[in-house]
């Protein structure tokens, strides 16, 4: 992997874990049990693809 490459890793890295902290912001915010539990299932996402991105290194 070059460089620039790793560069861009790392940027989508911080990316996911940006949106897992609003995410769980917004879950700790929201009273709607219905969007809580849409938020939660982002969240879930994002580590996933978080996830994806950390493998690659």
């Amino acid at each position: 992997m070059t460089s620039k490459e790793l560069l861009y890793v790392e940027d989508a890295l911080g990316h996911e874990q940006y949106f897992q902290t609003k995410c769980n912001e917004i879950i700790n915010n929201v009273q709607d049990a219905e969007l809580k539990n849409t938020v939660q299932t982002m969240t879930g996402k994002h580590q996933q693809i978080f996830n994806s991105f950390l493998n690659l290194l």
